[in-house]
């Protein structure tokens, strides 16, 4: 195997298939990448099993073959190396690679133990624009639970219907709900890991690729096509909480907020939330104003902002850092708040249609 290519290419593709390499396994081959070249195409490959991340990049090559190297070395000599043309070549069960006046030489294995990521029927794929994805995960993402122990809510559910995507997540404290028009014809579900999610935000963010990108669910997998590269994730498999009864029907206080005033208060007012899980704020509202304290053995603070109140008073307390988490990935200039007692969860919409709905269930407060 041999190739040339430039720096600057072979690190952002290095970067790209990284995001799926587990140094902490104790599985040789899955701390590597694996490099094919072939017809003057160098396929670069990395796998933890549950993910697996593939990208294409044109080189001019001498000599076809394949190989897997150390991720982390590969990567980090790759990345140190001067911004010129790099020489890769395999000899001998060595890769190295020369860049101007350096010379690396790194121990190769064999990729017959290398998983397969397979292939996928293209029938069944689904187009998608790249912007409603990043919009899509972005807003769910950090609602789902962090707890291996509590199985598919580690999840968040993709419910694909007729021209119409849902997706939700939750983690037994808050809940995210994010629905976006899309073409689609064939119903079904998919549950995907938050941290696989995460990681394919990031490919997103990093691709310079427009338009859509295309999504192939599989029986027990899923594809993502973006650009040229290809990411592999597995489903999580059971049934999902069955959200929509955990939302109320109704609710007997109504609040409309500037969500970035809402925003800057909280995050003001929870520089003296007590440090812990909790995070306490206190909110009172009434007539036309909210007011947010909070206090700790260093001191206090109020807030006070204007809203359009209707309904009944009401005095509640709040995980500060659900609620900011919510705030910071709503673009929204005004949100409704819609609440019914101090025990009952706060439900959070936009001002017209049901684009996204969250859910924050309150912390027990004395309103002494």
């Amino acid at each position: 195997m041999k190739f040339i290519c430039s720096q600057g290419a072979l690190s952002r593709a290095l970067n790209t298939v990284s995001k799926a390499v587990s140094l902490k396994t104790t599985i040789p081959i899955l701390k590597g990448i694996k490099l094919s070249v072939k017809d003057n195409v160098l396929t670069l490959t990395a796998s933890n099993l549950d993910m697996s991340i593939e990208t294409t990049l044109d080189v001019s090559s001498g000599e076809n073959g394949t190989a897997v190297v150390s991720a982390r070395f590969f990567s980090d000599i790759v990345r140190k190396l001067p911004n010129a043309l790099v020489t890769v070549n395999l000899e001998e069960g060595k890769l190295n690679v020369k860049c101007l006046g350096s010379d690396f030489s790194i121990v190769a294995l064999s990729a017959d133990e290398f998983p397969d990521m397979g292939r996928f029927d293209s029938e069944n794929k689904i187009e998608i624009n790249k912007e409603i994805l990043k919009d899509i995960i972005k807003k769910t993402t950090f609602a789902a639970s962090i707890d291996e122990k509590k199985g598919v809510l580690v999840g968040c559910l993709f419910d694909f219907k007729e021209n119409l995507l849902e997706v939700a997540s939750l983690d037994g404290f808050r809940m995210a709900v994010v629905k976006r028009e899309i073409e689609n014809s064939e119903e079904r579900k998919v549950i995907i890991h938050y941290a696989i999610l995460n990681e394919i935000q990031k490919i997103l963010m990093e691709s310079p690729e427009e338009g859509n990108i295309e999504i192939i669910p599989g029986d027990k997998k899923i594809e993502l096509i973006i650009g040229e590269t290809r990411v592999v994730a597995r489903k999580l498999e059971g049934d999902f909480i069955n959200y929509k009864d955990i939302l109320p029907k109704d609710y007997k206080t109504r609040c409309v907020v500037e969500r970035e005033e809402l925003f800057y208060a909280i995050e003001r007012a929870s520089l003296f939330a007590r440090e812990g899980k909790n995070r306490l704020i206190k909110m009172y509202f009434e007539d036309s104003e909210i007011e947010i304290n909070s206090r700790n053995e260093q001191g206090k603070v109020k807030e006070i902002l204007s809203a359009d109140i209707e309904g009944e008073s009401l005095a509640i307390g709040f995980n500060a850092g659900y609620l900011l988490d919510v705030l910071k990935v709503v673009g929204d200039s005004e949100i409704v708040l819609q609440m019914s007692s101090p025990t009952g969860p706060c439900i959070i919409r936009p001002l017209e249609g049901d684009a996204y709905t969250y859910l924050v269930l309150p912390v027990r407060i004395s309103v002494n």
